[in-house]
């Protein structure tokens, strides 16, 4: 283990290029979840007012089910940003697989909230008295396009990675 104030970069990481990516992308899907969520709860929630958290009670414990979710929302961005920061700090911080991250993370909680929260625990929907059709199928499809750009990008970043360790410093793209 390196003394305090000596820097490692991904190439001299324990486990080599291909483990340094998988924190990098983590801490950033931490962020992209919990961003996600207060998006959903601030754009839903607050100013469309369109449903709350938990619908399946009074408006007083939907209210308070949005307060969990922001409580959660925050720990999930500050602990990403401290996790991601230290990265950082750290030199072990890769750029494109934490934005590969950050869309995954954004994506997966969309698409769990589609998918699960609407329709299997049916804590609410994206709205109600009108047909969810076109609602759902834009929640759900957006969702997928977040989660497929995030994958190019962390797969991008994986291939990059793995190239820059196989090719002499000379050689390298720049």
């Amino acid at each position: 283990m390196p003394g305090r104030g000596t820097r490692r970069n991904a190439a001299t990481a324990p486990g080599g290029a291909a483990a340094s990516l998988r924190p990098s992308l983590l801490s950033a899907a931490l962020i992209g979840i919990g961003v996600m969520a207060a998006v959903d709860e601030v754009v839903f929630h607050q100013l469309l007012a369109w449903h709350h958290f938990y619908d399946r009670a009074t408006p007083q414990v939907g209210l308070l089910s949005d307060g969990l979710l922001h409580a959660a929302e925050l720990v999930a961005v500050v602990g990403g940003f401290f996790w991601l920061s230290d990265l950082r700090r750290r030199a072990l911080l890769v750029a494109p697989a934490a934005w590969g991250g950050f869309l995954m993370g954004a994506g997966g909680f969309q698409l769990f909230d589609g998918l699960v929260d609407h329709k299997v625990l049916r804590v609410h929907q994206i709205r109600y008295g009108v047909d969810l059709g076109p609602y759902d199928l834009v929640w759900n499809l957006a969702a997928v396009l977040l989660l497929a750009c995030g994958a190019a990008l962390a797969l991008r970043a994986r291939r990059r990675r793995t190239e820059d360790t196989r090719t002499p410093p000379g050689d390298r793209r720049p």
